[in-house]
């Protein structure tokens, strides 16, 4: 008989510390670590927003995979089922071939996917924002789109393509609209034709508040330097329906706009609904130990799974970066107990806090729940990133001095294509939710 095989479904926050924690408590001829992810890298979300501004190159926020997991063997594919009977995985590699995995344990951390909620026209006109991709080429549509306001006659049109609207007030669509009003101010500081005032930011939720599911004493600060920054910030209201050139609100208002992005939430990945297990709300249920009832050898973490959380009643921990990283590196631990290798623990966390960025020299951050604004907040949020980030601290640690000591770079490339992020190529209408 042949090492154990472990695989690993996805290697975002949850997949990547599984599997740092396995290559650190097994042996390495215990055991055979095979992971399956589209890409090589990990990709650090929380500072996409500061890439979509301009801040950050592209790269600082993507980790290489293989020299941090040395023992991995690293399938670049898509994951389209589980079949737990045979314990195999079915996948479609990079180009397009279908091929079959067995596996002795297997662990789901396929994250989530955008939601779109059937909103007439946000898959055909609207932008996602979850990818290194979609950051990329939504900066160069937000530079593109402030040259041709520049160029064009008609009042109507320069309206149009000089307003950006974001929906979503939560803690990324809230970072992005921060980082987008930089990013066209430093965009028209050599340009004569298009005034300041005619570049309109608008931020819309339907919560009562900006980062509704944060801290409330959050809630204020943020709203207060959005608001001093000329962002249109629009509560108690949603994007309707949108089309090429407009946003019709649900209270009936329209926006004329060529820039919709959509930022209002994620629900667990597709894949879930190939696997033969309980789901609660589209996410797998596990036990405190995150292994999955009446399947020992299965396992789930990060916003793929449904961890109940004993701090909180026993209701599913949020989809958040912390929770998917702690539960990785417990889901790590408890997977290696099961091969022989320590104890298995259940997963006990209370949050320690949230910082959000909001370019410049503002942030918000509540560190062991004490609220923070401004320059405080701002060393404590990059503070957290560079020690939560697993490489690349001192290129982005740089790139942040760079940004603090000149102007940032705006340039358009246009490397990607629309067709590469659209919505509707992502999330078909038949997975949409």
């Amino acid at each position: 008989m042949g090492k154990p095989r472990v695989l690993v479904v996805g290697t975002g926050f949850a997949g990547y510390h599984a599997l740092r924690t396995l290559e650190r408590v097994v042996p390495p001829d215990a055991v055979d670590l095979v992971a399956v992810n589209p890409a090589d890298y990990l990709l650090y979300v929380p500072l996409l927003p500061e890439v979509a501004g301009g801040v950050l190159d592209p790269r600082r926020v993507a980790v290489p995979l293989r020299p941090k997991l040395p023992r991995t063997r690293l399938v670049q594919a898509h994951a389209t089922g589980i079949d737990l009977e045979a314990r195999t995985l079915s996948a479609v590699d990079v180009e397009g071939r279908e091929q079959e995995l067995a596996w002795d344990r297997v662990l789901i951390t396929c994250g989530s996917v955008t939601r779109l909620m059937s909103v007439p026209g946000v898959a055909e006109h609207a932008h996602g924002f979850k990818s290194v991709a979609e950051a990329v080429y939504l900066r160069d549509h937000v530079l593109r789109q402030v040259e041709l306001a520049e160029l064009a006659d008609d009042p109507v049109e320069r309206r149009s393509r000089a307003t950006f609207v974001v929906v979503g007030a939560g803690y990324t669509g809230t970072e992005l609209v921060a980082q987008g009003v930089q990013l066209t101010r430093e965009a028209l500081r050599h340009r004569s034709g298009l005034s300041p005032d005619e570049v309109r930011w608008v931020l819309v939720d339907t919560a009562s508040r900006v980062l509704p599911g944060l801290n409330e004493r959050l809630s204020g600060p943020a709203e207060r330097v959005l608001r001093s920054r000329g962002v249109d910030v629009r509560l108690r209201t949603s994007v309707a329906s949108v089309s090429a050139t407009c946003a019709t609100l649900t209270d009936g208002g329209e926006i004329p706009t060529r820039t919709v992005v959509w930022c209002v939430g994620v629900r667990p990945d597709p894949l879930v609904e190939s696997v033969d297990v309980r789901t609660l709300k589209g996410r797998v249920v596990v036990g405190q130990g995150l292994a999955v009832p009446g399947h020992p050898d299965v396992f789930a973490a990060g916003d793929v799974a449904a961890v109940p959380d004993v701090y909180n009643g026993g209701a599913p921990t949020p989809m958040t970066a912390q929770h998917a990283q702690r539960q990785g590196k417990l889901a790590g631990a408890n997977l290696a107990a099961s091969l022989g290798f320590g104890p298995a623990r259940p997963y006990r966390h209370r949050d320690l806090g949230f910082v959000v960025d909001l370019g410049g020299g503002q942030a918000v951050a509540d560190p062991l729940h004490v609220p923070l604004s401004g320059w405080p907040a701002k060393v404590v949020a990059r503070g957290y990133h560079l020690l939560a980030m697993p490489g690349n601290r001192l290129r982005v640690a740089t790139d942040w001095a760079t940004d603090v000591l000149a102007r940032r770079q705006v340039v358009r490339f246009g490397l990607v294509p629309e067709a590469g992020v659209r919505l509707s190529d992502a999330d078909p209408p038949a997975r949409r939710a």
